[in-house]
């Protein structure tokens, strides 16, 4: 009995989706609840689970192809067994020489007649459209670097290959007078971040205002109790946590900040759902920490460590996206020493955490120290937060940084 393996529901806030890599094959055994495709939209990419133990009997929609939510995409032939592998039927050829050496001379001979074309090596671990494009441009696949997951090599690879009349994964060496460029196509995530940043740029009147902070004394804190956090908790007391508690602090003082926009409305939201910025290859990606206000240190430390997983295993799921009243983003990871991050609408304001770097500060005894000093930067929507409101935000950031059990006791 065929079983058809269709599209999950998507929400409404996406429309369609597009196949991102195929995982099995037809002809495949799989197994009931086993991922069998990557669905990729435009904020996260979906995994769709085998309903039955089975084979593959068909693949309906190919890579890179764009479907809607419950469209059928494939058939398992359910309780089928997969057909003799190619080592065993490489073991029965054997038991014929003759009949085997004559079988790839008619092979050869049918083959010029015709003036098809043999799939190339490796061409089996291709998707079904992956192997077409393969035999058809003679490309061998072991020769391309595969953007898929585990460096799985997807048709968009075959085909840029194609059209870069490249012979390897590799670009060949510029020679003195060449310009070589190349072409790669948006992935729908990419394309979302793209528009998404174009919508802030465009509706929001932004600003940055910045200070600076020093973080000596968390610095002493991490280094106090950090070993007993870690045995206590089973995750690392990082910085993150501090500024995502201080953070809290903040905007329950500073509602408008933590404030949106809606038509003429202002929306003030009494709780803190805090997005954190992940990088992907694939892209930036925000999933929120929500009612981060009620979470304790650890819990703001496992649920970060537990999205930065997710997020880069590409398994973060669409509500984990959803939502966000402000937003913290740390390219001090990068190295980055200053920047202006961009607004994430309908968010009206997001930090920007910088590297530690240090530096000379005047104690308060008037001696020139070092210090591990951090720049921080807040950009917000000018439209509903004045620049008062967004300068005292960051000195009270700076002012529970600085002191730490000011933050512990909710000062």
């Amino acid at each position: 009995m065929a079983i058809e393996v269709k599209v999950p529901v998507l929400p409404e806030s996406v429309s369609d989706a597009t196949i991102a890599t195929w995982h099995k094959k037809a002809g495949d055994a799989v197994s009931r609840d086993e991922n069998l495709v990557d669905l990729e939209t435009d904020k996260v990419v979906l995994e769709v689970p085998s309903p039955v133990d089975g084979v593959i009997k068909e693949i309906i929609h190919d890579e890179g192809d764009t479907v809607e939510g419950e469209q059928v995409i494939a058939l398992i032939e359910e309780g089928a067994a997969a057909a003799p592998s190619k080592s065993e039927d490489k073991a029965e050829a054997k038991s014929d020489d003759q009949a085997d050496d004559k079988g790839k001379d008619d092979s050869a001979k049918s083959a010029a007649k015709s003036g098809s074309k043999e799939a190339p090596k490796g061409a089996d671990e291709l998707s079904p459209a992956g192997r077409r494009v393969a035999t058809e441009e003679g490309i061998d696949p072991s020769k391309v670097e595969g953007t898929g997951r585990g460096g799985r090599v997807t048709k968009e690879d075959l085909v840029n290959h194609g059209k870069g009349g490249a012979k390897s994964s590799a670009p060949a060496p510029a020679t003195p007078g060449e310009r070589p460029e190349e072409r790669v196509p948006m992935t729908r995530i990419r394309k979302r971040i793209a528009e998404r940043l174009m919508q802030s740029k465009d509706s929001i009147a932004m600003l940055t205002s910045f200070n600076e902070v020093n973080l000596a004394e968390v610095a002493k804190v991490r280094k106090t109790f950090g070993e007993q956090f870690l045995k206590e908790n089973d995750v690392k007391l990082g910085y993150m946590s501090f500024f995502v508690k201080a953070v809290c602090e903040a905007l329950k003082r500073r509602p408008v900040v933590n404030a949106s926009v809606d038509g003429d409305d202002i929306v003030y939201h009494g709780y803190q759902d805090v997005s954190i910025a992940v990088s992907t290859d694939k892209g930036l990606v925000t999933p929120v920490l929500r009612d981060a206000q009620n979470m304790s240190f650890a819990d703001i430390e496992a649920a970060i460590v537990d999205y930065a997983k997710r997020a880069r295993a590409g398994k973060l799921t669409l509500d984990d996206l959803q939502g966000g009243t402000f937003t913290v983003t740390n390219g001090g990871t990068f190295g980055s020493l200053l920047s202006t991050p961009i607004v994430n609408p309908p968010q009206s304001a997001i930090l920007g955490m910088h590297t530690i770097k240090q530096r000379p500060v005047v104690a308060d005894n008037g001696e020139i120290v070092a210090a591990p000093m951090m720049y921080i930067a807040l950009s917000y929507d000018h439209r509903i937060i004045d620049g008062k409101d967004a300068v005292l935000f960051l000195v009270d950031i700076k002012d529970q940084l600085e002191n730490p059990h000011r933050m512990l006791l909710g000062m």
